[in-house]
């Protein structure tokens, strides 16, 4: 087995356990709220019945049986006939791959792409099994087990200091999960929600921070470094910056906070330092309306 095999494998290994560290009468219960509360939220499941709710340029993945072809001869590109349950059960997932993930602040604790990528695939897992259809960013959503290999094998690292959400396979009227840092420009951040937003996308952004980047434990001579080495600060008193780096941190908190209920997404912030699975459970019930 090779190193990159290995890795995917041990990252399943700690999601699945992750994910069934959920009590799976708490998970049922869940996805059986959903299912009795269409009338009130909107949704359709899979079954008879489902209606017929709109047509959409076929996209990358679409199978031929899909595209109909009726409507597709009337334009230049193929159409697909949507049904609700369809857009309703998409679940697209980003977890930020950059550098700046990379950092933590202890060799006790995992660093915040090893949170992030666990906390994706974990998340992944409870969807597939209640149905939904899910993918990472890029990623045509599919449903079945049978994905679960591939959000493993599709969470990679990148070589940019800082990451911006990537759009890419967001279904109209879906749900996404954007999980990162967040400690780069937010310019792009804003770009991707308003794109999102645009086509009707709701979901929830999860930041990961290191407890250090929360409580800023320096002083003295300290050079801080971007986990690129493409930014430095060289201070000789660290603990003169900690009130105004925590005010920084505080207004970073409470633009992402605008930001998400602007366009109806949730957000919140996790620590590495703490148990995975407090920021699972809010994910999963954020994502399907609960918080």
């Amino acid at each position: 087995m090779t190193t990159a095999a290995a890795s995917s494998a041990g990252l399943r290994a700690e999601a699945e356990l992750l994910g069934q560290s959920l009590p799976a009468l708490l998970a049922q219960a869940e996805m059986l709220a959903q299912t009795v509360m269409l009338g009130e939220h909107g949704r359709k499941r899979a079954g008879q019945g489902d209606e017929f709710w709109q047509y959409r340029s076929a996209h990358a993945g679409d199978s031929a049986r899909a595209i109909d072809w009726r409507r597709s001869a009337r334009a230049d590109t193929p159409f697909v006939r949507e049904r609700e349950w369809q857009a309703a059960q998409s679940v697209t997932i980003w977890a930020d791959p950059s550098r700046s993930m990379a950092f933590s602040g202890a060799a006790t604790r995992p660093n915040k792409a090893a949170r992030a990528k666990v906390l994706a695939l974990a998340l992944g897992i409870l969807l597939l099994k209640g149905g939904e259809r899910v993918g990472l960013s890029g990623q045509q959503p599919r449903p079945g087990r049978a994905q679960i290999l591939a959000l493993a094998n599709g969470l990679a690292d990148s070589a940019e200091d800082y990451g911006l959400p990537d759009t890419a396979g967001l279904v109209p009227h879906g749900r996404a999960v954007f999980l990162s840092d967040f400690l780069g420009s937010l310019d792009g951040l804003e770009d991707a929600l308003a794109f999102a937003s645009d086509r009707g996308v709701r979901g929830v952004l999860v930041q990961v921070l290191d407890p250090s980047e929360e409580d800023f434990p320096f002083s003295g001579r300290t050079i801080f470094e971007s986990m690129g080495g493409g930014l430095a600060h060289e201070t000789q008193s660290a603990a003169a910056l900690r009130e105004r780096y925590l005010a920084r941190l505080a207004e970073r908190k409470d633009r992402l906070a605008a930001l998400s209920r602007a366009v109806g997404w949730h957000y919140a912030c996790f620590h590495t330092g703490a148990p995975a699975q407090s920021a699972l459970l809010w994910a999963y019930q954020a994502l399907e309306g609960g918080t």
